[in-house]
């Protein structure tokens, strides 16, 4: 989800990404990783731009990676072949802090080889650099502060005052999406309003996607199965891995129940807040 989330604003904002990197107003427009030659690795994780002159090549990152050091140079030399005369930018952004030397690793060294590097850990940056555009917005809260929660209410007010309001919705939630990695769920919830997130492209992307999936299954294993498939799906990525014992719990609702932990679970970024839901559940019917 993350990922999905960078992405989105690193293609829909491209011209403040293009500010904050560049340091210049450049034009820049996605470049599909099947334009170079080979196989891409991790396209879902690879977020490339380019204008006449430049390609900037952004990799976000949850959590430090050994492998992105040769990543770097192996799509170095990829972009090179294909744009040998565009200037290449190079820039890994870690999203959430950690004590791994990894994330200070800037360089590929093999043989003869030595291919160079941006990497940029977001918690150095000061939050106040992400109030300059709003499609760094979201960037803010996971910034240089004293005062998280502070600087998540900061970009509250900022995102009530976006003129465009589909531009607010999704610049909304993905602010909710990315705090999610340093705040809790319910602080979230109380400073941004839920209604505006959940009107947003990025929620709406995401959901159909998830139904589509469902759909797929219910057709291929009949309702009750299909949205039993769908509301696990749903789970593990809200939740991480659902236990077996709470996944045949899942598996013995009936489609109603089912339907109503799918729309419950929307607000779920915890397996402890599944637990509860399933055990409040359980309670209901033993009391009835």
């Amino acid at each position: 989800m993350f990922d999905n989330v960078c992405k989105y604003l690193a293609e829909q904002f491209s011209s403040d990404f293009a500010r904050w990197l560049l340091g210049e107003a450049t034009v820049l427009t996605e470049l599909s990783p099947s334009e170079l030659s080979l196989e891409p690795i991790r396209a879902d994780a690879l977020i490339l731009l380019q204008s006449e002159a430049v390609v900037l090549h952004l990799e976000f990152q949850t959590q430090a990676s050994a492998t992105i050091p040769f990543r770097m140079a192996d799509y170095c030399l990829r972009i090179y072949r294909r744009f040998p005369n565009k200037r290449l930018r190079q820039v890994v952004i870690y999203l959430a802090e950690t004590s791994s030397e990894l994330v200070y690793q800037q360089e590929f060294i093999a043989g003869g080889m030595c291919h160079r590097y941006e990497v940029i850990r977001l918690w150095e940056q000061p939050s106040q650099v992400f109030f300059e555009y709003p499609g760094l917005l979201p960037f803010a809260v996971l910034g240089q502060t004293q005062n998280r929660i502070e600087t998540l209410q900061q970009v509250a007010l900022a995102v009530d005052g976006i003129a465009d309001r589909q531009m607010q919705r999704d610049v909304a939630a993905s602010t909710a999406v990315l705090a999610g990695l340093v705040l809790e769920k319910s602080v979230i919830q109380r400073i941004l309003r839920r209604e505006i997130m959940r009107e947003s492209v990025i929620y709406q992307e995401w959901r159909a996607e998830a139904l589509a999936e469902g759909r797929a299954e219910g057709r291929a294993e009949g309702r009750r199965e299909g949205e039993a498939a769908l509301v696990l799906r749903l789970l593990a990525r809200r939740v991480g891995p659902v236990p077996e014992e709470r996944r045949n719990q899942v598996l013995q609702l009936s489609v109603e129940q089912l339907e109503a932990l799918g729309e419950a679970l929307l607000d779920f970024s915890t397996l402890a807040e599944l637990e509860a839901w399933l055990d409040a559940h359980q309670q209901a019917i033993n009391n009835d």
